[in-house]
């Protein structure tokens, strides 16, 4: 039993190992609220989307948040977002 779980841990540090080296596969877009015109970045990763259904996407999915906070602000200059 104690061999057991000793292999048990091993296996568990080794998965964690391979899960913290493996690269982030986050992706955002900017969306805009109807009515409002505010818009806010969202995380693709949340398994849900945004509630209520009322927004609309206004930017390509961009690979980092920091590119989504460019996009954001490109779309405010444009007169294209609120806030």
């Amino acid at each position: 039993m104690h061999r057991f779980s000793i292999v048990c841990a091993a296996l568990g540090l080794a998965a964690t190992a391979l899960v913290a080296t493996s690269p982030a596969q986050a992706s955002y877009k900017v969306i805009r609220w109807d009515g409002t015109g505010v818009c806010q970045i969202w995380d693709n990763a949340i398994p849900t989307g945004p509630f209520p259904s009322n927004y609309k996407t206004v930017s390509h999915t961009v690979p980092t948040f920091l590119d989504a906070l460019a996009a954001k602000d490109k779309l405010f200059h444009a007169a294209k977002c609120t806030i």
